[in-house]
């Protein structure tokens, strides 16, 4: 079983200004030119090098880190990769305001978790890249520095139960094999 708390260092993806990033779409979380890879491993390397400012993120980032983004993370294509490259590296969670619908279904299917944080843009300032936050993906919980808390929304349970089995499809096996074992 995968754990339902985690907690890592923070990367807050803002732009230039210092502003949290809004609308980040799949092309600037794996570029196009990138698509003929088709090795997992191989995709983490270019994570974030088509966003202004994270273009070295690849080379920063840790197995552990989570990622915090504004609003509309991940729109745009049904590019898997985007959702990839993350896992590649080892995040273990993205915080964002809200999801692109796509990105979203993707990242659940793949049981990499996304974690929804209404209001983030009010009390970005609070967060900064190198954070300890810690994250129950049961209750919604997230807390910043083992201090300040914040209200997320919580898994829903076919999310949880994705993310535990590991992904949609060890999910789906999961499930055809406890109907097998049933009597009729």
């Amino acid at each position: 079983m995968k754990p339902t708390q985690i907690t890592g260092r923070l990367w807050v993806l803002t732009t230039p200004d210092g502003v949290l990033y809004d609308d980040i779409d799949t092309d600037m979380i794996f570029h196009n030119r990138y698509l003929h890879i088709t090795d997992v491993a191989q995709m983490g390397q270019y994570a974030l090098d088509n966003l202004r400012g994270w273009e070295d993120f690849a080379k920063r980032a840790q197995p552990g880190d989570i990622v915090m983004a504004g609003r509309n993370f991940g729109a745009g294509s049904s590019r898997q990769q985007a959702v990839d490259c993350f896992r590649a590296l080892g995040i273990v969670a993205i915080i964002a305001e809200s999801f692109g619908a796509i990105y979203k279904r993707n990242a659940i299917n793949s049981g990499l978790p996304i974690v929804s944080l209404p209001g983030l843009a009010e009390n970005a300032a609070a967060f900064h890249s190198g954070d300890i936050v810690s994250v129950d993906f049961k209750t919604g919980t997230v807390i910043l520095n083992g201090v300040q808390t914040f209200a997320a929304q919580p898994f829903s349970q076919v999310q949880m139960d994705i993310y535990q089995a590991g992904d949609l499809f060890a999910y789906g096996n999961m499930q055809l094999s406890t109907r097998n074992l049933e009597p009729e």
